[in-house]
């Protein structure tokens, strides 16, 4: 594995979650059964995520945006998110995903350092990839439409949108997975 570029590296790891994600897909249903079920998987997401945000942290010159970018609020009142089905709670995540991806690339074409560049491109890449993924499958009949209004806020700090991506990995989308895990992972 020495030798091998980063973006070599984000490519892979991109290609390997939607690989294993599309060869889980249950006939019919389209649920995500391996990300759901291996709970490694989203462990694997979260630790990334805290990479990231850890190594953007650590870039020389982190300066504000001079454009802000319009972040989803990503806090989860357990007692609400319980409550909601799961089709509720997926549409919300596309939504939250939706407003990650424009602000990364958002910010992607402000920032000028190389460090917090590569690390929003990785973020870009990995949320993308789970916007993507979660598109694909659906409880109820009928078409996504993107039309949505989540919670919301404008940040001109860059490091807010690694904090949010890691907020939204370690919160709603485990949250979602270990929910449908329950229906999913019963082993007989």
């Amino acid at each position: 594995m020495q030798g091998r570029s980063p973006q070599l590296s984000m490519e892979l790891n991109r290609l390997l979650l939607i690989t294993s994600f599309l060869l889980h897909v249950e006939e019919g249903h389209a649920s995500p059964t391996r990300l759901v079920c291996d709970n490694r998987l989203i462990q694997k997401y979260i630790g990334e995520a805290k990479d990231m945000e850890k190594r953007a942290g650590q870039c020389q010159e982190l300066r504000t945006l001079s454009c802000p970018m319009v972040l989803p609020v990503v806090g989860v009142n357990l007692q609400q998110w319980k409550s909601k089905s799961n089709e509720t709670k997926r549409r919300e995540i596309l939504c939250d995903l939706m407003l990650l991806v424009r602000a990364a690339a958002g910010a992607q074409g402000q920032v000028t350092q190389e460090c917090v560049a590569r690390q929003l491109s990785q973020l870009y890449q990995h949320a993308n990839s789970f916007l993507l993924l979660l598109q694909t499958f659906s409880w109820e009949a009928g078409p996504w439409e993107p039309g949505c209004s989540p919670h919301s806020t404008e940040q001109t700090h860059v490091t807010a949108i690694f904090l949010t991506y890691r907020q939204l990995v370690q919160g709603k989308l485990r949250f979602f997975f270990h929910n449908l895990a329950k229906d999913l992972c019963k082993q007989g």
